[in-house]
């Protein structure tokens, strides 16, 4: 009896499933041929370009990841040349794909940041007890006495992808060895200390301070900062005095006897050497003797 009815389900069931069957292989030829008629043909060299990127999506480009950027140079190739931790060597690689000569390109850029006061050469007016970030400490007057300097919460820290920057003793530090360029530090910093500059050596000379208050001003809140004094600017045509700051001419620097001189004569030593193989900052002759006693 329970094989009879097994039987009679059989046969009652077998042409519905034939028919299902049959509507699944008319579904699947007619998607078949739909997503051939309706493909969109991707141009082959975006997928090359895509490749000859360093794929790690950092955004430096302007673009959301490799691939955004990989398209957009295709379509458009002015844009050559935006892939910061790729360089060079990338930006030829992209021009032998799309059958473009490419010109030189600058130097690869790298952060420098313009401030090298710790922990102990800051005046503070009162302790910060708010969300520790920088963005949210920077809505705060008076947290610090210098209201330009790194506010040392690590915003930049938290943008960085690579592990390149690190808050020592109060300062935002660049680990040249892991950074790629990719300027979310930069980005990230709500005082704007971070500047992108083009490394046309493997280390390079800076002004390490961004404060525009006057030199009396600046002694009173910072024992590294600059007091526009004027010594680099009178020693090397790259320095130059706006704002109550000296500045560095990023394009013109040459390591030559005339900086090292600006270097040696600065009384506060804010002008510094940043890079891979940065010597340590010298120390004020104030500090020296505070320290001494």
């Amino acid at each position: 009896m329970f094989l009879a009815d097994i039987i009679s389900l059989w046969n009652q069931a077998w042409p519905a499933g034939v028919i299902v069957l049959g509507l699944c292989l008319i579904f699947a030829v007619v998607l078949l041929i739909a997503s051939e008629k309706l493909k969109v043909k991707m141009d082959p060299k975006i997928e090359q370009v895509h490749k000859a990127l360093p794929n790690i999506d950092c955004g430096a480009c302007g673009f959301a990841g490799c691939a955004s950027y990989a398209k957009a140079v295709v379509e458009n190739p002015e844009l050559i040349g935006r892939c910061s931790p790729g360089g060079s060597a990338t930006a030829e690689k992209i021009g032998a794909i799309l059958n473009l000569q490419i010109s030189a390109e600058g130097a690869p850029k790298r952060p420098i940041v313009h401030c090298r006061a710790h922990t102990s050469d800051k005046t503070y007016y009162a302790t910060y007890q708010g969300i520790e970030t920088c963005t949210a400490a920077n809505a705060l007057a008076n947290v610090q006495a210098c209201k330009f300097g790194c506010l040392e919460y690590g915003d930049c820290v938290a943008a960085c992808k690579f592990d390149a920057l690190h808050i020592v003793d109060g300062l935002a530090t660049v680990d040249y060895e892991k950074c790629t360029g990719c300027g979310a530090c930069s980005r990230a910093c709500p005082r704007n200390l971070i500047q992108m500059v083009p490394f046309r050596h493997e280390n390079m000379i800076t002004v390490a301070c961004n404060s525009r208050e006057n030199g009396k001003a600046v002694r009173s809140m910072c024992k590294v900062g600059c007091i526009a004094c004027g010594l680099c600017a009178k020693q090397s045509e790259v320095f130059t005095i706006e704002d109550n700051l000296a500045k560095v001419d990023y394009e013109k620097y040459e390591p030559d006897d005339k900086t090292l001189v600006a270097y040696n004569k600065c009384p506060t030593c804010v002008i510094v050497y940043r890079g891979k193989s940065a010597p340590e900052p010298q120390e004020p002759a104030k500090k020296k003797a505070a320290a001494a006693t």
